[in-house]
């Protein structure tokens, strides 16, 4: 399945720093792991996971491929953009097609960076861009209300639900909060989905960071840690200029540079990491001679429905899967040992597939 992260922020916080960043250290990552720029303003990442390396060693594995994520780096944001100021309308529409929001906000000092608003607040950063989404979504919505009202006489039921879904938005947004804290059934799930609103999309905060606070932040991004929890969202701390150096080192260098800066991984993966939790995602395994591979599902997939991710004809046929637990896989050196040790199980349709299974499919065609 494919996720894009949509990265925002007001001018001068880092955004695009960090956005060229992230995908310069894609491209010099090793063969196994591609970058591939789809617009000027996309990229398209692999997901670092050293599972995967582990379970290719194991079954010398002649391909290894990851699984991804697209990021989208959008348009700058300044006040006025609901009603279509700078690249306001560029901005709207970007949004609506991306999964998750990293909104990047800045939480260093430097006087040689003006800062769009004269100062150094992330929070009140925050808040500008939260204010124009919940705006564009009102107007979107006193607009839909407004082309129901027929379809509302007739009686027509789809267009009930939608009305009940956006009414119950509009009540959010007008207290002051995001769509995204309306409580939604299950029954409701697929149409309020079908809304598209923009502040139904899952946030992570992004803090940008000077160098020097890499490993611990600050109080700026102590802060933003306070605002994202009051919130349910989530943060990462990130230096760009940091990830702007790693990008230029190959891999020993780059390893030794985050160990001199108290760090143990490259941002790129504690943003990826933190994405995925966001977004409920989990990945499992295809591993063999050929190739190993990893998949991205969301958390709670049945087997059918993550055998579909490689081919629909997988989900419909479905018959079992065979299934081994990464660990189980590793301990017993491949497949065959977790046969012998009885550490492989044959699942059904309702087996509920967790993070790092190591599956074989078997399907009707």
């Amino acid at each position: 399945m494919g996720i894009k992260m949509g990265i925002v922020g007001l001018p001068n916080v880092g955004k695009s720093t960090l956005f060229n960043a992230l995908t310069k250290t894609a491209a010099a990552q090793a063969a196994n792991f591609p970058f591939c720029t789809i617009e000027p303003n996309v990229g398209d990442v692999a997901v670092p996971d050293a599972r995967l390396q582990k379970l290719a060693a194991i079954a010398k594995s002649r391909q290894v491929i990851p699984t991804r994520m697209t990021f989208v780096d959008i348009a700058g944001l300044v006040k006025g953009a609901s009603k279509g100021e700078g690249l306001g309308n560029q901005f709207l529409a970007n949004i609506r097609e991306v999964d998750a929001i990293a909104h990047v906000l800045r939480c260093f000092e430097d006087g040689d960076v003006t800062h769009v608003e004269g100062r150094v607040d992330p929070v009140a950063d925050a808040e500008t861009i939260e204010t124009e989404l919940m705006l564009a979504d009102l107007e979107s919505i006193e607009k839909r209300r407004a082309n129901l009202v027929r379809k509302l006489k007739g009686n027509d039921k789809e267009a009930q639900q939608q009305e009940r879904l956006l009414a119950a938005a509009q009540a959010m947004l007008e207290s002051g909060n995001p769509a995204r804290m309306v409580q939604v059934s299950d029954e409701d799930a697929r149409a309020w989905k079908m809304l598209q609103l923009l502040t139904t999309k899952p946030v992570l905060y992004v803090c940008n960071v000077a160098e020097e606070d890499a490993a611990q932040g600050n109080e700026h991004s102590a802060r933003v840690a306070e605002m994202a929890a009051a919130q349910g969202n989530a943060h990462v701390i990130i230096s760009a200029r940091i990830e702007e150096e790693i990008s230029l080192l190959d891999a020993d260098e780059a390893q030794m540079f985050l160990e001199e800066m108290g760090l143990s991984e490259p941002g790129l993966d504690r943003l990826i990491r933190a994405g995925y939790d966001l977004l409920k995602l989990e990945t499992y395994f295809t591993v063999g001679p050929k190739e190993a591979r990893a998949w991205t599902i969301r958390t709670g997939t049945a087997a059918p429905q993550a055998a579909g991710v490689i081919h629909g004809d997988f989900e419909k046929g479905f018959i079992r899967a065979e299934t081994i637990a990464y660990h189980d896989f590793v301990a017993c050196n491949g497949e065959q040992g977790a046969k012998e040790a009885g550490k492989m199980r044959s699942e059904g349709k309702s087996y509920v597939v967790k993070d790092g299974d190591v599956m074989h499919f078997l399907f009707n065609t």
